[in-house]
């Protein structure tokens, strides 16, 4: 049985679609947006299998919808900060252009990306959070690496943390990355993976470590709803 963006990528898309798995109003759980509410547009599909990974359910579920339908839907909401995320939304080529439509109506818009594929398509009015994967992960080889210098000073890359390899590979790339991409982007944010670290961990580390510009994160969202708790 095919899923849903299999069946996409048999099928020719019409010009002005995604495939998209959720869209819902909450809470900013994470990056320097974090607390304030915001819009996200959770789109289909993932080509990394992450071992922490939290939303199995976007690789497959979702449906085809049209931009127009999709803008109107956010415009539902009474709040022009939105976030682009998966799954991996690049994996999608049409999300350029919703971003930049979102863009031009004057919101606020960022992308989760997992850093895996090129970012340098996107409207450089977006704010881009990149992941660095860490060993743990399991996909620490497909970090794409030439997107270190394209990064800017409205974007920000995140390292999930899950054990003290993760944390010495995550130190490395950021020491590694100074003076450059380090010194450039707007923030450097190290995140315990939830139910492998604890805040407590993480934090003793950076705190005996003080690593130039790193700040620690913890996914609020699992703190006010349950962790395994869809759209929030």
């Amino acid at each position: 049985m095919s899923t849903a963006l299999e069946a996409s990528s048999q099928t020719p898309a019409a010009p002005d679609t995604l495939t998209i798995n959720e869209i819902f109003y909450s809470i900013q759980g994470e990056s320097t947006f974090a607390g304030l509410p915001c819009v996200f547009v959770r789109l289909t599909g993932c080509d990394l299998r992450c071992t922490y990974c939290d939303t199995e359910y976007a690789f497959y579920e979702g449906n085809r919808r049209a931009l127009d339908e999709i803008v109107a839907e956010v415009e539902k909401y009474p709040c022009r900060l939105v976030e682009i995320t998966g799954g991996e939304p690049l994996l999608q080529k049409r999300v350029h252009t919703l971003m930049s439509r979102l863009c031009d109506d004057g919101y606020t818009v960022l992308i989760e990306t997992s850093g895996a594929h090129d970012i340098a398509p996107v409207d450089a009015r977006v704010r881009r959070i990149m992941d660095l994967k860490c060993p743990g992960s399991g996909e620490c080889e497909r970090n794409r690496m030439e997107n270190l210098p394209l990064l800017g000073v409205r974007d920000e890359v995140k390292f999930v943390i899950g054990n003290e390899e993760d944390y010495a590979w995550a130190k490395a790339q950021v020491l590694a990355g100074v003076p450059g991409w380090a010194d450039r982007v707007n923030a450097i944010l190290f995140s315990p993976v939830f139910g492998k670290m604890t805040a407590l961990e993480l934090a003793t580390r950076m705190m005996a470590d003080s690593l130039p510009r790193v700040r620690m994160q913890i996914q609020m969202h699992k703190q006010i709803w349950d962790p395994n708790q869809r759209g929030v």
